[in-house]
């Protein structure tokens, strides 16, 4: 039985030195390289002249109205629509995960995966699959669903009828909950504090009562805490 043939790929990024260093580290055995761009008009042209299996898109590039990697895919796809997105950036920041989702990207994983993770999510999103870290996918499932209040903080192993009492929880205020459950889930201050409407300094304050109240020693281990108890 002979290997399926290598999907084609353009990657688009602005720092060439990137570009060249992803080209090395992708197995062409599963991905062919066949172009690249480093602004977003250059990169509209190229794939829509090479019309590859996948697009790597960096998030932030220059060029264009200003818009970077949303851009790209959003002009890519007003005429090509089957074109594939991959979004790979540095940055891990909700509203930038949600603005090039919502302009039609696949995808979104960070530059700190590997070439051989890059090159199976670039794979799975040629095939058609959606392909996201899960800190990530909670933004997009957060985004898609729209801005209601997180739901009541209930562990996932909860059945019907009454949950068995959690002392450690009981010790949390309910901001104190919130914020534990944002931290849980991988989200920063910054984040947090955005999400709850209060200032960074104020989530730490929180993070540090928490910490103290369940006699942990950092949020690494607040996270297995939550995760064990189906709080994240």
């Amino acid at each position: 039985m002979t290997d399926p043939a290598p999907r084609t790929a353009v990657i688009v990024d602005d720092h060439a030195i990137f570009r060249s260093g992803l080209r090395a580290d992708l197995g062409p055995d599963r991905l062919a390289i066949v172009g690249e761009a480093g602004d977003v008009d250059e990169a509209v042209r190229t794939v829509l002249e090479l019309a590859p299996d996948v697009v790597l898109l960096d998030v932030h590039l220059p060029g264009g109205a200003g818009g970077g990697g949303a851009e790209v895919a959003e002009r890519v796809l007003a005429r090509r629509p089957a074109q594939r997105f991959l979004a790979l950036s540095v940055s891990d920041a909700a509203e930038d995960v949600v603005a090039v989702i919502r302009a039609g990207a696949r995808g979104y994983i960070t530059k700190t995966a590997s070439g051989a993770e890059v090159a199976d999510a670039a794979v799975r999103v040629a095939d058609g699959d959606a392909v996201f870290s899960p800190r990530l996918a909670g933004f997009v499932l957060d985004a898609f669903r729209g801005t209601a209040p997180a739901p009541p903080l209930v562990p996932a192993a909860a059945t019907s009828g009454a949950a068995a009492p959690d002392e450690d929880l009981d010790r949390l205020s309910a901001r104190e909950r919130e914020v534990m459950r944002l931290i849980a889930r991988g989200y920063t201050y910054r984040e947090a504090g955005a999400e709850l409407f209060i200032s960074d300094r104020t989530v730490e304050t929180h993070v540090s009562s928490v910490l103290r109240k369940l006699q942990l020693s950092n949020r690494h281990e607040l996270t297995r805490w939550a995760a064990r108890r189906g709080y994240a």
